[in-house]
């Protein structure tokens, strides 16, 4: 217990001292993560809103929960991001905001085809000037691409009707002759896309001119829907047919947590990278096609992968390694020299406990050698036996005992010499 105590008396000061380098060296340890983020998805309908819950499953597992906020598309989705009121959102390609300056990308999702849906058969987009068509909800992702393509051909406001609803309100307008040609831009997987394709009156159009669509506006891309790929038994669609299509990007805001940014990015290939009908598996989620600049977290997760510690650990485990390794600094600065140094204080402390007596020794020493009297002998011969008595009281660790007794019959040693004299 006593050698306990030295070493305690020792130690302790380089553990507090180790302790105070932590805490001045935790000021600079990043902020940890928030557990629950939100993102505007889209119409309830939509794809955007299915790939939503399934992010939401994948971020579970590692501990985050993804509050889903539901759109009328992305022009929405973007105003949100640029007022804060999400974190993260599904932004088509060809929708971009005032001050899309603080966004930034984590990389192009899937492809998003542009459907052009009519109530007679279709090949020119010029061919809408004075139909009715409906390009969109105010809000959604189709109504400025639809816009473009068909200002690039001709067909404005000024010469046509154009009806500002989508999804199954524009459905039912095409069902029901209200609406001559609807535009989408949507996954293959929404339910009401496949049910215009398998509709025989409803002609869905093929871009013959697609190339040249795509040398115009860089954004879009041609894509092919391979005959009998809807439906291999039923033939759905019985052509082949070559579509316009965007990308579905997921954008940020340019403050959220780097660890969070990761942990997107693996619900994300998680959902996406087993490819689609337009997609081959590995493909996506992909930094190509992408509008808003990706994130440094980003272009290092497409070159390198995850971390190295969320390969092997759980991801808030790995997320606190990953944040306090800045602390490893105090703790090389200062374990080190004191690994290097206390063990010489120890010794020091210990042995200053034995020495420090042979200085009283030698004085008594060389004060009996000197004496002219025998009370002056008996005196200091008296102080000689005190000294012995303190220095029985002496605990020292079992290694450091052959010093002591040596102080001691040193100390034994005089008195017998002067005893005898």
């Amino acid at each position: 217990m006593r050698a306990l105590l030295e070493i305690s008396k020792t130690y302790v000061p380089a553990i507090l001292l180790l302790l105070g380098g932590f805490l001045l060296a935790y000021q600079f340890v990043d902020p940890a993560p928030t557990h629950i983020i939100s993102i505007s998805s889209g119409q309830p309908d939509g794809a955007y809103s299915q790939f939503a819950e399934r992010y939401k499953e994948e971020l579970a597992k590692n501990g985050v929960t993804l509050v889903i906020k539901p759109s009328k598309g992305s022009t929405e989705n973007v105003t949100r991001l640029e007022q804060k009121a999400v974190d993260v959102a599904f932004v088509q390609g060809g929708v971009t905001g005032p001050n899309q300056s603080d966004l930034l990308s984590l990389g192009s999702l899937y492809f998003e085809p542009i459907w052009v849906f009519s109530r007679a058969p279709l090949h020119r987009l010029s061919a809408l000037a004075g139909k009715r068509i409906a390009v969109g909800a105010e809000g959604s992702g189709t109504r400025p691409v639809a816009l473009q393509l068909l200002a690039a051909n001709g067909v404005q406001m000024k010469n046509s009707t154009l009806l500002n609803i989508s999804g199954q309100a524009a459905v039912d307008a095409l069902m029901q002759g209200a609406a001559d040609a609807v535009f989408f831009v949507a996954s293959p997987k929404v339910s009401y896309i496949q049910a215009l394709i398998a509709n025989k009156h409803i002609h869905l159009m093929n871009f013959e001119r697609a190339k040249a669509y795509t040398h115009l506006y860089p954004y879009l891309a041609s894509v092919t829907l391979p005959q009998g790929g809807m439906h291999l038994q039923r033939n759905i669609p019985a052509q082949r047919t070559t579509l316009l299509a965007t990308t579905a990007a997921l954008v940020i805001r340019h403050d959220m947590h780097p660890d969070l940014q990761v942990a997107l990015l693996q619900a994300a290939s998680a959902v996406h990278q087993g490819g689609g009908l337009f997609e081959n598996p590995g493909q996506f989620p992909s930094q190509a096609y992408v509008q808003f600049p990706l994130s440094k977290e980003a272009i290092r997760f497409y070159k390198y992968g995850p971390p190295f510690l969320q390969k092997y650990l759980p991801f808030w485990t790995a997320n606190m390694i990953d944040r306090l390794k800045v602390m490893l600094l105090p703790l090389l600065a200062l374990l080190l020299p004191l690994l290097k140094v206390m063990p010489p204080v120890y010794r020091w402390r210990i042995r200053s406990k034995i020495y420090r007596w042979y200085d009283d020794l030698q004085r008594l020493d060389q004060a009996l050698h000197a004496a002219d009297s025998q009370d002056k002998v008996a005196s200091l011969l008296a102080e000689l036996d005190a000294l012995q008595q303190e220095i029985r009281s002496v605990h020292v660790p079992l290694s450091y005992a052959e010093e002591l007794y040596q102080l001691r019959m040193h100390c034994a040693l005089v008195q017998q010499f002067k005893s005898s004299a």
